[in-house]
């Protein structure tokens, strides 16, 4: 099982992070021992002064598939959950200060928070719509009742479709595989002490206690 993480794929999260916007889909691995679909609580690792939050849609890959067509990109995943990526950011800046890989900042154990899988059919029900629309869904991540990050998938630089065609391209997606999509803006630190709740469509998805 893989663990992929699309890069910048929100043009307002690129510019608060002072990065250019990608003119082609950019990612990276997790282990899949960041995993934590249990939403156990995560504890502040030791390592990092700078624990910070990226709440992000996540599709499920449920067939084999190797340079997959975009128009036929629907066909691989019909289901998905809301999650966190966490970065240890000052881990991250380091790294690329010295441009080294950044891997460490992002793959430490409980950095992928991942709730509950939904069908796509489903979550239209819960939503009180006809038919849920990967790219047109409302998501928001709150810290102690207070929201921190909310976003559209309508307004991804790379919709769904076009990720797993490109990934697709250069590695076989396998089912069980999960893409992490992009975050929106408004990523920003946590502390021992905080809950975080993501949402979509005003659907609660995710809950996780910082410890």
């Amino acid at each position: 099982m893989k663990i992929l993480c699309v890069v910048r794929n929100y043009a307002p999260h690129a510019g608060e992070m002072k990065a250019e916007v990608p003119s082609e889909p950019t990612f990276f691995m997790k282990p899949d021992s960041a995993l934590n679909p249990k939403q156990l609580p995560l504890f502040y690792p030791d390592f990092t002064q700078d624990l910070q939050h990226e709440v992000e849609v996540v599709v499920k890959i449920n067939r084999l598939g190797k340079c997959i067509d975009a128009r036929f990109a629907n066909r691989y995943y019909d289901s998905i959950a809301l999650g966190i990526d966490f970065t240890a950011r000052d881990l991250q800046r380091k790294a690329k200060a010295a441009g080294l890989p950044w891997l460490v900042s992002k793959g430490f154990d409980g950095s992928a928070v991942v709730g509950p899988f939904v069908r796509l059919a489903d979550l239209g029900e819960r939503l009180g719509v006809q038919e849920a629309r990967i790219d047109n869904l409302d998501f928001a991540l709150t810290r102690n009742g207070s929201v921190v990050q909310s976003g559209n998938t309508k307004d991804m630089i790379f919709p769904v479709d076009v990720l797993i065609s490109y990934i697709s391209r250069y590695m076989t997606l396998r089912t069980g595989d999960l893409i992490f999509t992009g975050t929106p803006a408004g990523v920003g630190p946590v502390e021992i002490g905080d809950r975080l709740e993501g949402t979509i469509g005003g659907v609660p998805m995710l809950h996780l206690d910082i410890k």
